[in-house]
């Protein structure tokens, strides 16, 4: 039996938060954190057993509903062998060295481990979209394309700015004089239960009326009746603004100006959004209270998780991950 080695990373997103499903930008970076799969290729079912959830995943490769299947982080796996229509299953481990449920991708990591492992061939983008499927299907939320997309390209010392319209992904340098930490709220993140198909409905809802939010203008707003969808809206528009600033903020070696482009999108998440806590915004307020902390924000969707700063290095010694962006998912195998 062939043995094979899969790893995909999580990623860390240092701007552009739910632009994704609506076409606009956003400003990822894949993890030297990820999910290794090491398996042996053979049989009929994938079966999986995890040194970190409870439970085994064990999903024939004709399995039809990803959403029935337990315990609940096997219906990733299934939502990938159905996706992928593998010709043969898996016996092996998994493993992770991210922190579950922290809006760190653990879930697009796994997914693009699985499926490397079980002989996925194509593009970066077309693993990517593949997995973007699965995982609708197993948790049925209308996630976009951004997670698996940064884990897929990660290029070391860059960001990825994605354009979520066309899925163009252009490598961005991060400055070696920018540290970026990564701490942890302490409050898990489960999006199935979150609002997040709440929110990207009231995206839809204004685009009915001022068009697609990735071409409209600050002053189209004026024409959406209903003022929360006007203030998601707004988030989105000034989202994929800051987003692109940002990149050239960096460019510039402006760090000041990158931590508050992070403190105006945190403040935008939390107050147009509605999608921060007591426990992010406080955790972001002692960060930014630090000196040599440029800026800080709640990244990934909200509702819990993480918290990622810009700082100069040393700045926040002890807190959390100190990350830089490393590559994308690889496989190997052995006979």
């Amino acid at each position: 039996m062939t043995a094979v080695t899969a790893f995909a990373p999580g990623r860390v997103n240092l701007i552009g938060d739910h632009t994704d499903y609506t076409g606009g930008f956003a400003l990822p970076f894949a993890l030297a954190l990820g999910t290794p799969v090491e398996a042996r290729v053979g049989g009929d079912v994938v079966v999986l057993r995890s040194a970190d959830a409870a439970g085994v995943a064990s999903v024939p490769i004709d399995v039809e509903d990803p959403a029935a299947v337990e315990p609940g982080w096997a219906r990733y796996v299934a939502g990938v062998v159905a996706e992928t229509h593998p010709a043969a299953g898996l016996r092996g481990e998994v493993s992770t060295t991210l922190p579950v449920g922290a809006g760190l991708s653990s879930s697009a990591a796994l997914e693009l481990a699985v499926a490397l492992a079980l002989g996925f061939e194509g593009t970066p983008l077309d693993l990517a979209l593949t997995c973007q499927r699965a995982e609708q299907r197993a948790s049925g939320v209308p996630s976009g394309v951004m997670d698996q997309l940064a884990s897929a390209s990660g290029v070391a010392d860059h960001a990825l700015l994605i354009d979520c319209t066309d899925l163009t992904v252009t490598p961005v340098p991060i400055p070696h004089e920018l540290e970026v930490v990564v701490v942890h709220s302490g409050e898990e993140r489960a999006l199935a239960d979150s609002a997040y198909g709440e929110r990207r409905a009231a995206c839809e809802a204004a685009a009915e009326v001022i068009g697609p939010l990735r071409e409209a203008a600050v002053g189209d707003l004026v024409r959406i009746e209903d003022p929360v969808v006007r203030r998601r809206a707004r988030h989105v528009l000034t989202e994929n603004a800051r987003v692109l600033e940002m990149v050239e903020v960096l460019a510039a070696g402006d760090h000041r100006a990158a931590g508050e482009l992070l403190a105006a999108s945190h403040a935008s998440l939390a107050d147009d959004f509605d999608v921060s806590t007591p426990g992010l915004d406080a955790l972001v307020a002692r960060l930014t209270a630090r000196p040599g902390v440029h800026g800080a924000r709640l990244t990934g969707a909200g509702f819990g998780g993480c918290v990622v700063a810009l700082c100069e290095p040393g700045a926040l010694p002890g807190e959390g991950w100190h990350v830089r962006p490393g590559d994308g998912a690889r496989v190997t195998t052995a006979g």
